[in-house]
């Protein structure tokens, strides 16, 4: 096989984004054992770590050896149970891929729906809650499809209520906007490492109340998924028993990504996320592209403004990878060829990248403009 050699890409997609020079070095190592006295000591620091980025004081709060879809299947998996009722926020393809996951654990599921980049008022959502009474509640707090960012302490306080546990996706806002498991009441939440903490693909961080853990331990029916029992894991990450080899050189990577959180200081970059969203808003405003979720609904991590009549996206697309080496992606499902989906997370969320980007798609806007023109 000939050596690697992989393009250059300023990632400015709905994810991975781009990894920091400070995780690549961490990555190069040496590995150590899964059982090594120094393997947990820098697993103690990662969830040390998280618990900083999740705002939340739960003493079960892991990477687990996944992508962030492993997140959202162990958060169903473990609370999920056969013939209970399941209620699902339906807004985007993640909400309906949690009530997918719900579904083959053989839940009761019951679905409030919204469009694609509309949000769940607090009125609404408690009115759902209160007449379906359901055991659990999921919803997701940033839609990666969408764009749009879910408020959840309506959500969790009807939940709470109703005696309910509230599972939330929080793959698309960990480490770049506040997530504040603890004052929000969330009881399960799950991310990613590809995204806002600027590591590749490969390990979901999860936290689980004491409460959640309490419905856990009570729970009759075994989890279907061995690889991702949370006792099990609970037994190798808290009495260091054996379960299955985690992946040691992305656990260096997440604990050098929770290091640069720690430096820049959390509220810091969030407030960086923040900006880098409202210019290239401006940005994009100023091209003559309306956004497709409305203001103060919109995630700072991930931006989805509309395709402009008359324009193939996937023409843009084109044009930004082939002749600047940018990626961005485009919508799916009932947003296909609707709307572009830009991400800035992590080491991508930069003023300098938004002037990148915005020179870029304003010149391929005018060039497939003008090419659209002669035919």
């Amino acid at each position: 096989m000939r050596p690697l050699d992989p393009p250059k890409r300023l990632l400015l997609g709905p994810g991975p984004s781009m990894v920091a020079p400070r995780v690549y070095q961490a990555m190069s190592k040496p590995v150590v054992g899964y059982l090594d006295p120094y393997c947990f000591q820098v697993i103690e620091e990662i969830q040390a770590g998280l618990r900083n980025v999740f705002g939340t004081k739960n003493e079960l709060t892991i990477p687990i050896s996944g992508t962030g879809s492993a997140g959202m299947e162990t958060a169903v998996a473990n609370f999920a149970e056969p013939g209970e009722k399941f209620a699902v926020f339906v807004n985007g393809f993640f909400s309906e891929r949690i009530n997918e996951m719900a579904r083959r654990q053989g839940a009761q599921i019951v679905r409030l729906e919204k469009p694609w980049g509309e949000i769940f008022d607090d009125a609404e959502a408690r009115e759902f809650i209160q007449r379906e009474r359901p055991r659990v509640v999921a919803y997701v707090q940033a839609e990666t499809s969408t764009g749009a960012f879910q408020p959840g302490k309506a959500i969790c306080e009807a939940a709470h209520e109703a005696d309910a546990l509230v599972i939330a996706d929080c793959v698309t806002s960990l480490g770049g906007m506040p997530v504040e498991v603890d004052a929000t009441g969330i009881d399960i939440a799950y991310s990613c490492s590809q995204k806002c903490l600027s590591c590749p693909p490969g390990l979901s961080p999860v936290t689980v109340s004491p409460r959640a853990w309490k419905r856990l331990e009570s729970r009759t029916t075994p989890v279907q998924s061995w690889y991702l029992d949370l006792k099990l894991l609970e037994a190798y990450y808290k009495g260091h028993k054996y379960h299955h080899t985690v992946p040691i050189s992305m656990l260096y990577a997440l604990h050098e990504g929770l290091s640069l959180v720690e430096e820049e200081g959390l509220e810091k970059r969030w407030e960086r996320h923040r900006r880098n969203h409202l210019a290239l808003v401006a940005a994009l405003e100023k091209m003559g592209l309306a956004m497709h979720v409305a203001q103060g609904r919109r995630l700072w991590t991930l931006n989805t403004p509309r395709v402009p009549h008359g324009i193939d996206d996937m023409n843009i697309r084109k044009r930004l990878l082939d002749g600047h080496g940018i990626e961005i992606l485009g919508g799916f499902g009932p947003l296909a060829g609707k709307v572009f989906r830009i991400g800035l997370m992590g080491s991508s969320s930069t003023e300098e990248n938004v002037a990148l980007l915005a020179d870029a798609l304003g010149k391929a806007l005018a060039a497939e403009r003008s090419q659209a023109a002669r035919s």
